[in-house]
């Protein structure tokens, strides 16, 4: 889990700028937004979430000198929230995701493959839950490691599950390969996004096995047509 400093970002910004260059040529050619998953499009999901009934008992920031602004937001059969994208890299040691690619690379992810082997950042879509506080409990809120969730951004759905936990007053981080997919700069050293994306996660739910993105997919494909229906 990293926690990038407001005053990095904003120094990795102004370092592109006076370059030239725009926030995606970070780490080379921008990537290719992916196509849509699932059958339901971002604009159904985004017309569910337009409100939010606050369920955790404060806000979160979106890194660690930023205010506290972003609550986590309950809805029927889900819980949600609007923040922006960190990259987590951490997990299996890989030639994208290790100690010289990510100044905040960890070995080792909160929630494990079948094997017992941690999870693969740039091949495994996922999120990164705030660790259990008394800001909010999720896993009080139905929500465990390999529970489906529905990533939007830039008009697009991307399946992912909840595979690791970070700092517990700190929300909006996900994995390599989520923020890759939505063509989002993976780097986890200058890229994400700094605004824009929703995070609606599935109660309840489990992809199984945990590594398995088409399970993910075709169980977030089905739950996400229920969350429109019953909401």
């Amino acid at each position: 889990m990293r926690v990038r400093p407001l005053t990095l970002t904003a120094a990795c910004g102004a370092a592109l700028l006076a370059a030239g260059l725009p926030p995606t040529a970070a780490s080379g050619t921008p990537h290719p937004t992916s196509p849509q998953e699932g059958t339901v499009s971002a604009a159904d999901l985004l017309a569910e979430v337009t409100s939010c009934s606050q369920i955790s008992n404060g806000r979160y920031r979106t890194d660690a000198d930023s205010p506290a602004i972003i609550p986590v937001c309950g809805k029927n059969g889900a819980v949600f929230w609007k923040a922006d994208m960190d990259i987590d890299c951490d997990g299996q040691r890989t030639a994208k995701c290790n100690e010289n690619t990510d100044p905040w690379y960890q070995d080792d992810t909160a929630f494990h493959q079948s094997d017992g082997k941690p999870l693969r950042s740039d091949t495994l879509p996922y999120v990164v839950v705030p660790s259990v506080s008394g800001t909010w409990d999720y896993t009080a809120a139905g929500i465990r490691g390999g529970g489906v969730v529905a990533v939007v951004h830039n008009n697009q759905v991307q399946y992912a599950v909840v595979g690791d936990t970070g700092p517990a007053k700190i929300i909006g981080e996900a994995s390599y390969a989520t923020a890759e997919a939505l063509g989002i700069d993976p780097d986890p050293a200058t890229g994400g996004a700094e605004s824009g994306v929703t995070y609606i996660l599935f109660r309840n739910s489990r992809a199984s096995p945990i590594e398995s993105h088409d399970a993910a997919v075709s169980l977030g494909d089905r739950l996400a047509r229920e969350f429109i229906r019953n909401n």
